[in-house]
């Protein structure tokens, strides 16, 4: 089965060339104009993974992959940011937000495939894994405490906030339920990710899931 990508891009000459690059290689591709269409897009097809430029009208990537991040159908489909140069400073906040990797424009056909390839690849391997151990019948992730996240080296704020990223949470609902604010939230996962030496918060999500999922002596 072909895997299918979403590209959201408002430049259509950029969008109608890395439309044509995926098409080319095989890949089933989607498009959208804006940040907003995109989102209904990806909730509309659910694809393998998705391609947002940051800068873009009536909703920015960085809204896009909240959003998605929020919805639970496409909470763990990776997802890309198009950057241009001077966006780099913006780029740590799209990872919190959880983005998975992120290209420069104009984006070199080679290095494209590359983190598509790649992306694609994580996201299998780790849905397999998943899967073989729900298959194993020893896998039931408890998320009725936050506790066995603490080994991880967290501090009990930390694995509060954890865990509810890891039930796909966003940033501004773990923020409601914790009774902190969103910005605070965003400092906590910033914390995270240096301890788990992780990237980004889909990477934290899968290490608490399987600690979750551990059976209990």
């Amino acid at each position: 089965m072909k895997k299918r990508i979403l590209i959201i891009e408002d430049q259509p000459q950029m969008l109608r060339n890395l439309a044509l690059m995926l098409s080319l290689e095989g890949y089933e591709v989607f498009t959208a104009a804006n940040g907003r269409l995109g989102v209904e897009t990806a909730i509309k097809q659910i694809p393998d993974l998705v391609i947002c430029d940051v800068m873009m009208p009536e909703l920015d990537g960085h809204g896009v992959v909240q959003a998605l991040r929020a919805e639970a159908s496409t909470a763990t489909i990776p997802f890309i940011f198009l950057t241009a140069r001077s966006d780099h400073g913006d780029i740590r906040t799209g990872m919190n937000s959880g983005a998975d990797d992120y290209l420069v424009k104009p984006v070199p056909r080679l290095d494209l495939l590359a983190a598509v390839d790649a992306r694609l690849a994580r996201s299998e391997a780790v849905e397999a894994r998943v899967q073989a151990a729900a298959a194993s019948g020893t896998f039931h992730p408890d998320f009725s405490s936050h506790e066995p996240l603490a080994s991880l080296g967290l501090t009990n704020r930390e694995a509060e906030v954890l865990l509810w990223v890891a039930q796909g949470k966003s940033n501004a609902d773990t923020g409601s339920i914790l009774g902190m604010s969103e910005k605070t939230v965003k400092q906590h996962l910033g914390s995270i990710f240096a301890k788990l030496g992780v990237e980004n918060r889909n990477a934290a999500a899968l290490l608490a899931v399987e600690v979750l999922g551990r059976p209990k002596a």
